[in-house]
């Protein structure tokens, strides 16, 4: 299954930076605030120790990952929701991805210009997310109107429809996120099929700066920054997950082999690989899992969301896995490897036959029988 998260925030927060680091593809990065004007994808692999421990155990020809696709969207700015800077084309864009990386700029840097003047992370996330809601409720209040007509002749699933519309309605309106509306199973696929911005996980993205003053750290007397202080609060009062990143350092790395790229890191002052996690939680956020498949011509990680079935997990293969299941045989990849080979694994009987009620698990390697 696809899975692409869409980046944003205001301009010159280091999106196309962040995008660049991401991705390894060039796209305008410059100190301007539309450099980006139209929509760079790029696919990314996930990264997983697992999927090069099993290609090595099976000497496999070709080791594939699990992909994941990111957008990188243009800036947007305050009004963006009624055409303010490149305006509502920006938004569309956002209303195709699975989830948004919202980057929040917390380094102070005078040759970098902020559209505000100021660097304050809370404010610069209320800007973004009242601009998202406030699209949202535009396409509500639209939709509203359009089955105002299935509504008058008493069709069912416009009545169930409106009710959901009207507590969509209320919520964006007192400012809250789509995603605090609960619907039920009937209302459920007519949620989806809004496409609200608002109804999609956010992971925040705090984009720092070496040598810059960074918000992060710690005053003199070891005191934070008030102004991360509130950040911090903000996350916690709101469950937001969040990951630090230097994407400057990290697109200047972005070419290096791993034993090198540690190197150069450590030298610069990044201990850690912001980027990695960001590609990791941005794949967890949707509730996502891996599951393998291992031979001596290819190892793949294949994506499925967890909960699925056996045959369910199959369509990630081929669509026809689901109608032609017969069984499966799994084994945890820790269990496969420590037994050093399959035909050990299936002497120890750790390898399982499953059928059509198998919930597969993060980790497992399956071999589908149809």
């Amino acid at each position: 299954m696809s899975l692409s998260i869409g980046i944003v925030g205001l301009p010159n927060v280091g999106k196309s930076t962040l995008f660049n680091a991401l991705t390894k593809k060039s796209v305008p990065a410059e100190n301007y605030p539309f450099c980006t004007i139209d929509p760079s994808v790029g696919v990314v692999a996930v990264p997983d120790e697992r999927l090069g421990k099993l290609s090595t155990f099976s000497r496999s020809e070709k080791t594939v990952p699990a992909p994941v696709e990111f957008t990188d969207i243009a800036g947007l700015v305050k009004g963006a929701s009624e055409g303010e800077g490149l305006g509502n084309q920006f938004l569309q864009h956002i209303r195709e991805t699975d989830a948004i990386a919202e980057v929040v700029r917390i380094f102070e840097d005078e040759n970098v210009i902020h559209v505000d003047g100021r660097i304050d992370p809370v404010k610069d996330i209320e800007v973004i997310n009242l601009e998202l809601v406030l699209a949202d409720l535009q396409t509500v209040t639209k939709r509203i109107g359009n089955i105002s007509k299935e509504l008058k002749a008493g069709k069912k699933d416009a009545m169930i429809e409106a009710k959901l519309l009207e507590r969509l309605k209320a919520a964006l309106e007192a400012g809250k996120p789509a995603s605090t509306v609960v619907a039920d199973e009937f209302e459920a696929p007519m949620l989806r099929q809004l496409c609200l911005i608002t109804s999609k996980p956010i992971l925040y993205v705090l984009n720092k700066k070496a040598g810059a003053k960074n918000l992060d750290e710690l005053a003199v007397g070891g005191t934070p920054d008030p102004r991360w202080a509130k950040l911090m609060d903000l996350f916690k009062s709101t469950g937001a997950g969040h990951v630090i990143v230097d994407a400057g350092i990290e697109n200047e790395l972005k070419d290096l082999d791993a034993a090198d790229k540690a190197e150069m890191r450590e030298g610069l002052g990044a201990h850690d690989d912001g980027v990695n996690e960001l590609i990791k939680k941005g794949y967890e956020s949707l509730g996502l899992i891996t599951y393998f498949t291992t031979g001596q011509d290819e190892t793949r990680a294949w994506t499925i969301k967890n909960g699925w079935t056996a045959p369910e997990a199959g369509t990630a293969i081929h669509t026809d896995f689901k109608e032609k299941f017969v069984r499966a045989e799994v084994i945890g990849w820790r269990e496969l490897l420590d037994a050093g080979s399959y035909s050990a694994a299936r002497d120890r009987g750790l390898v399982r036959t499953e059928g059509k009620e198998y919930v597969v698990k993060d980790g497992d390697v399956v071999e589908f029988k149809i």
